[in-house]
């Protein structure tokens, strides 16, 4: 089974869980294995899912995405449920009212906005994983990112005495600064370093 398979599987094994709480889940729900459109790689407040509206999509479907850096079963289950909360209720609902209230019924823990799986769910989780078997995803490791460099710091030097200073390209446009010996420093190809 492909991961979105299981992650497709897994919604309709939920629909009675969700219908016991007194939710319906919407008809039309894709789920993907994919990155969230913000916040997938930051180191705090990384997000784990995301839900689309169905008003967003051409076919009037919700749409369901769960990050690759993901891989343990449960978690994989718990941050499902979180996402189909948001399809249940409506995204417009935020994290607040008709949100809280369900995810509390279906035993998600924690700050509404990074649920954790609560003890009554979990066990639900690993009953349908028995079933499904685990997710079949192998966890994306980003450990080779090179930083992003936020500002380059250009070299600028005094053509009299050699003094150097660094600045940055944005005060460069608005004028090369002049050295405390008076002179008009001159900006430097940056090869040294």
């Amino acid at each position: 089974m492909l991961r979105e398979q299981w992650l497709l599987t897994l919604i309709e094994k939920l629909r009675p869980v969700f219908e016991d709480k007194g939710a319906t889940l919407p008809a039309k729900i894709r789920a993907s294995c994919s990155f969230p459109s913000k916040m997938a790689l930051a180191n705090k407040n990384r997000r784990a899912g995301e839900a689309w509206s169905d008003k967003n999509s051409e076919d009037q479907t919700f749409e369901v995405f769960i990050s690759p850096l993901l891989k343990d079963s449960v978690e994989v289950g718990g941050v499902v449920v979180h996402e189909l909360v948001h399809c249940a209720v409506g995204l417009e609902c935020g994290h607040r009212g008709a949100f809280k209230q369900l995810a509390k019924k279906l035993n998600l823990e924690g700050k509404m906005t990074a649920t954790t799986v609560g003890e009554e769910l979990k066990t639900r989780l690993m009953e349908l994983i028995v079933v499904l078997g685990d997710y079949p995803h192998a966890r994306l490791v980003i450990s080779n990112r090179p930083k992003t460099q936020t500002t380059r710091m250009r070299l600028i030097r005094c053509p009299d005495c050699g003094y150097q200073a660094r600045t940055t390209a944005k005060w460069l446009e608005v004028g090369v600064p002049t050295c405390p010996c008076g002179t008009k420093m001159e900006a430097v190809d940056d090869v040294e370093g």
